[in-house]
């Protein structure tokens, strides 16, 4: 609660969001007015005639066609603030429907029980992964033919290819056995231990987040760039379009940028949610050789014997009381304990790269492929 209200205290003056999409580097098409298509179409305002149909008393004007190989260049902008205010209904709207939702506890589960929760939880993220895993995809192959360098390049592959860097690092086989006890010759010298395996798993999740994010504004303006993209495929094209048909087809680029955007950062928050659930729940170190920390349960150890005395005053109840409370909440550990958090957050955690990159695979092979076809 209190770094909720700490974050609240700081959206209105520093926004990551904002400095991601109003920082100047995204740069969106803004679609031509009808009166600067109608000068490239070469024809003038027309004023009424008799083809106009009269229909209860109101009088319809055929919309404005113009050909599709006009010669029509976009004229592009600076994403600002101004540009994105249209936004803020969404987060308004989802914030009052996170306040009205609740949960009940009636008392412990199964483990069948527990196992269905757990096929359900992971059919709705896969449902939830399908679509920005299938829009990363086409961002990736503009983003592609966009960049020059090699370097660039580099790391658009290498950000592709990073779910499935983080799903290979909890096969055993693969990693796990050859990092800890690489094969040098006859004899497996140990390389690690499994502490520090897992210190350096969590940090190789947390630097592919970070080349994620980094990567997003090409992306973003991979995506943008489908306005002169589809102004160029439309020159192609035989016949007419109407003015409005055009503008639209310009201007709802721009219009879903929130979504795209939202598509592109919920995964990289749910794999750093998790990641960082795990190493606190599952009471990792940071440092790459961590000290050797306990995991066993707490032992309930029997009260004082000076809280037992027969003291009739009040200080002597509420000693007790609050010795009882503490154990209570003690106990809990034992339930709650960091291996059960190490193999739920792990498995969430392998779960969501797996989705995120089977679904980006497949819409790899669907724009790269079968769109053609």
């Amino acid at each position: 609660m209190v770094m909720a209200s700490v974050i609240q205290k700081i959206i209105p003056h520093y926004s990551l969001a904002r400095w991601l999409l109003c920082s100047g580097s995204l740069r969106w098409y803004q679609h031509p007015t009808e009166e600067e298509l109608r000068i490239l179409a070469g024809k003038q305002q027309r004023g009424k005639s008799k083809k106009d149909r009269k229909y209860n008393g109101h009088i319809e004007n055929k919309p404005l066609t113009i050909p599709k190989d006009i010669d029509l260049h976009l004229e592009t902008k600076s994403v600002t603030e101004v540009d994105t205010l249209g936004f803020s209904n969404f987060s308004e709207s989802a914030v009052q429907f996170l306040e009205k939702q609740g949960l009940e506890s009636q008392g412990p589960v199964s483990k069948l029980t527990f196992k269905l929760f757990l096929a359900v939880l992971c059919s709705l993220i896969g449902a939830f992964l399908t679509f920005p895993g299938l829009r990363l995809a086409q961002m990736h192959l503009d983003a592609l033919n966009l960049a020059t360098g090699k370097i660039t390049q580099t790391l658009l592959h290498i950000n592709f290819l990073a779910p499935l860097l983080m799903v290979l690092l909890w096969v055993k086989p693969i990693t796990k056995d050859y990092i800890m006890n690489p094969p040098l010759g006859k004899e497996s010298v140990p390389l690690m231990s499994e502490a520090t395996f897992d210190t350096v798993r969590l940090w190789i999740i947390i630097l592919l987040c970070a080349l994620r994010l980094a990567m997003m504004r090409k992306h973003l303006q991979a995506y943008l760039n489908l306005a002169q993209k589809c102004v160029d495929q439309m020159k192609k094209e035989a016949g007419r379009i109407s003015t409005v048909d055009l503008q639209k087809m310009v201007a709802r680029v721009f219009y879903y940028l929130c979504v795209i955007a939202l598509q592109y950062v919920a995964p990289l928050v749910m794999l750093l949610h998790t990641t960082l659930l795990l190493k606190t729940l599952g009471n990792y170190s940071w440092g790459i050789y961590p000290e050797s920390s306990s995991d066993f349960p707490v032992e309930n150890r029997p009260l004082p014997s000076s809280v037992y005395s027969d003291s009739p005053s009040a200080d002597g109840k509420m000693k007790v009381t609050v010795v009882q409370i503490t154990m209570a909440l003690g106990s809990l550990k034992n339930i709650f304990t960091p291996l059960l958090f190490r193999g739920l957050l792990s498995f969430l955690t392998w779960w969501i790269a797996a989705c995120l990159f089977s679904t980006s695979l497949f819409g790899l092979f669907y724009h790269q492929y079968l769109t053609v076809a």
